[in-house]
């Protein structure tokens, strides 16, 4: 067992390295259990454009390696283990990461959300050259050329709404003979005349050498499949968020941490940042924001509670 740490950190994307940044300049002693594939979900990512500070956009994990290099500089402890059980229900709170227990007075859950993704051949290869989940971090790659769009629900409706703004056509496929998105999303998309819809389809393998450049459809109905011409592809089946193994902290019943006035779980010291909880914007800004906020609570939580350690930062 580890000496009793003032703030653990689950998470290194944005959310988690922007708060690691805000507690360890609050000279509270930060441990950032950062995974064995630290970074989220920009390290997935080519060029960003919709960052701030950025005038000609960065590369994805250009932009995590400088946050993660302004934690530490601050004095941030991170660990590339992954988290694998803790316990919220007693204090101090216990973490489980690799083979190491530690304990803090304060935890910060910004462990992030998962796209769903296809899971057909060829999809992987090409996550950031062609296939994204994000048409509004990705769309301007797709000013005058055709793209899929994969998904029934409102989500869909609203990746392809952002993406015929700047697309030359957009075809939403769906596997089903009708889509679940609310008929007012339905109508809107109907409305638009560059998106056009393909039922009873799916994809089964992605094609292209360096870059998107094809996709296998098959029709679940008669079994054809076409190899279809297209230059992206958004996929829009929904997020999986990580949230496994914790103990004590109220989910809803899609798996998103539930929160309490922004940032707090219904755990007393524990907060919560980002596309963990947060299912409406998944942006890098936001997930920012939301670290920052989270430390702030953790920062105003530990001094009302008198629970500060004894720390100095680098």
């Amino acid at each position: 067992m580890n000496s009793l740490l003032d703030v653990i950190i689950i998470g290194s994307g944005p959310a988690g390295l922007t708060a690691a940044i805000y507690t360890t300049r609050a000279a509270l002693k930060t441990l950032v259990i950062a995974g064995e594939k630290w970074g989220g979900q920009l390290q997935l990512t080519s060029l960003v454009e919709n960052f701030p500070g950025f005038p000609e956009g960065i590369e994805g994990p250009e932009l995590m390696v400088n946050m993660r290099k302004q934690a530490e500089h601050h004095g941030a402890e991170i660990k590339e283990v992954n988290f694998t059980s803790g316990d919220f229900t007693k204090r101090p709170f216990v973490i489980n990461a690799g083979e190491t227990t530690y304990q803090a007075q304060a935890v910060i859950l910004a462990s992030g959300a998962d796209a769903r993704w296809l899971g057909v051949k060829g999809e992987a290869e090409k996550i950031g050259k062609g296939v994204s989940s994000c048409a509004t971090c990705d769309s301007m790659f797709f000013r005058n050329k055709n793209v899929f769009v994969v998904g029934g629900g409102d989500s869909a409706m609203e990746e392809a709404l952002v993406l015929a703004k700047v697309a030359n056509s957009v075809t939403v496929i769906h596997r089903r003979d009708a889509f679940r998105a609310s008929e007012i999303m339905q109508s809107r998309a109907k409305e638009e005349p560059k998106i056009t819809f393909l039922f009873n389809s799916e994809i089964v393998e992605v094609k292209g050498e360096m870059r998107v450049e094809s996709a296998l459809v098959k029709n679940s109905q008669t079994g054809e499949v076409k190899d279809m011409p297209m230059d992206g592809i958004f996929v829009a089946i929904g997020h999986i968020p990580n949230t496994k193994n914790y103990q004590g902290i109220e989910l809803d019943p899609e798996g998103y941490i539930k929160v309490q006035d922004h940032y707090k779980t219904n755990i007393e010291g524990v907060f919560t940042a980002g596309d963990v909880h947060d299912r409406s914007y998944r942006q890098a800004i936001t997930a920012a924001g939301f670290g920052a906020a989270a430390a702030l609570e953790a920062q105003r939580w530990l001094s009302t509670e008198g629970k500060v350690t004894e720390f100095k930062a680098n």
